[in-house]
C-alpha cells in the first residue's frame, strides 16, 4: 500500500509537505505522518506531526470543540511538570524542524524552524490539540499529549476507522 495515497484517502485531499508515516493505529492504517519543514514551493509547513486518523481527529475535535485547549493551556500554566514536558518537547520539535531542514530556509528564511509544536509562536499557549497528540504518539514519554490522548475513551475504534477509505490502494 502506498502511504502518500492511503493518507490522500485519509485527508480527502493530496497531503502537503508529506514525508513518511511514523505511526500505524493497531489496524495498520497511517495515524501520524511526518511532514517537510517546507512543502514544494518552499511555504513553511509548521506542524511536523500530523494526525491522520479519522477517528482520532474526530474525538480530539470534539475535546477542542469542548474547550480543550483552553483548559488545557491552564492546566500547562498551573502544573509544572506539564510545562516542564511541554517546553522540553518545543525545543525537541524545534530540533527535528532544523534537522529536516538541513541547509533549507524557506520563503520565510527559516522564521518557521524556531516554531512550537503545531506552528505555535507562544509555546506556553497551546494552538491545536491535534499537534500535540501527534507529537506525543510520535515521540513517546511528551507527557502532555498523553495525557491529552488519555481524554479519549477509548484511544482506537473496535475496528479500523480508514478500512473503508482504503479499500483498492
Amino acid at each position: 500500500m502506498d502511504d502518500e495515497a492511503a493518507v490522500a484517502r485519509q485527508l480527502g485531499r493530496r497531503p502537503r509537505a508529506f514525508r513518511r508515516v511514523v505511526v500505524r493505529c493497531p489496524f495498520g492504517a497511517p495515524a501520524v505522518t511526518e511532514q517537510e519543514p517546507y512543502d514544494a514551493h518552499g511555504e513553511p509547513f509548521p506542524t511536523t506531526y500530523y494526525l491522520t486518523c479519522p477517528h482520532l481527529v474526530a474525538a480530539l475535535a470534539r475535546v477542542e470543540a469542548a474547550g480543550g485547549v483552553g483548559r488545557w493551556s491552564e492546566a500547562v500554566a498551573e502544573d509544572a511538570e506539564l510545562a516542564a514536558s511541554l517546553a522540553a518537547a518545543t525545543e525537541e520539535q524545534r530540533s527535528v524542524r532544523r534537522e529536516l531542514a538541513g541547509e533549507r530556509v524557506g520563503k520565510d528564511g527559516g522564521a518557521s524552524l524556531e516554531l512550537g509544536i503545531g506552528g505555535s509562536g507562544n509555546p506556553g499557549a497551546l494552538k491545536c490539540l491535534h499537534a500535540h497528540a501527534a507529537f506525543a504518539l510520535a515521540r513517546p514519554g511528551y507527557l502532555l499529549g498523553e495525557r491529552i490522548l488519555a481524554e479519549l475513551d477509548p484511544p482506537w475504534p473496535d475496528r479500523c476507522c480508514s478500512e473503508a477509505l482504503l479499500a483498492g490502494i
